[in-house]
């Protein structure tokens, strides 16, 4: 006898709440997201659509496979999640399920998603972060990024920018294509008020941005150097 699920026609979307790192290319054009379990191979978008981690050519999510994308149905269930040490720099995503999905007692595994908000944890140093920083680690073709203080994102950028690694919130989400709300946590620095959406610059958010800049133009200075044979660069 097969088994027939019920089908759900919901007027919106529904909401779910995952784990993932925030992924940077390895040209520094395109970012996105990298799943914490088996998807973690296949980084995805803002806005995306599943594919099998097998290899299969079948439409996600298939009754006979474990793929598709995956989320849990409450906030609390995934923040629960952060206190495993393995999850301590992940970032906490709201995310809508669109197209087919199946539902379990504690989430769902489903075809389409687009991450709307992305909750982002203080810095190493415990202050409020205002950009995505080099983690040391990544996947072929993408870096896994962490977050960071103005100060610890500029002092990174000085040390690994050749490799495109650290981005300011704002830059992340443009170089994602899409709309994203990433809200800050950790202690504010002096002064500074009280964040919105991504797009919105605070000052500690521009001053890492204008010290990766500067980071940019001395490591194009030296390559410059470089091919043109000459000394080196102050």
């Amino acid at each position: 006898m097969r088994l027939r699920l019920p089908e759900e026609r919901p007027a919106t979307p529904p909401a779910g709440f995952k784990l993932a790192h925030p992924v940077i290319s390895h040209d520094g054009t395109r970012t996105g997201f990298a799943g914490v379990s088996l998807g973690g191979a296949l980084p995805y978008g803002f806005v995306d659509e599943a594919r099998c981690v097998y290899g299969r050519r079948h439409r996600c999510p298939a009754l006979r496979c474990d793929c598709g994308f995956y989320c849990l149905h409450t906030f609390e269930q995934a923040l629960a999640l952060v206190c495993a040490s393995e999850y301590r720099r992940a970032v906490l995503l709201e995310v809508a399920v669109l197209g087919a999905y199946i539902r379990f007692e504690r989430g769902m595994r489903y075809e389409r998603q687009r991450v709307r908000v992305a909750r982002v944890g203080a810095c190493a140093c415990g202050r409020r972060p205002c950009a995505f920083a080099d983690a040391g680690w990544g996947r072929t073709g993408w870096r896994v990024l962490t977050a960071a203080c103005a100060e610890c994102a500029a002092r990174r950028g000085r040390t690994a920018f050749a490799s495109w690694t650290a981005v300011s919130f704002a830059e992340f989400v443009r170089c994602g294509g899409g709309a994203l709300r990433i809200v800050p946590g950790g202690e504010p620095e002096a002064g500074e008020e009280e964040r919105g959406p991504a797009e919105a610059r605070s000052v500690p958010e521009l001053a890492a941005e204008a010290s990766l800049m500067q980071a940019r133009l001395d490591w194009l200075q030296r390559q410059l150097a470089r091919f043109t044979g000459g000394g080196k660069v102050s």
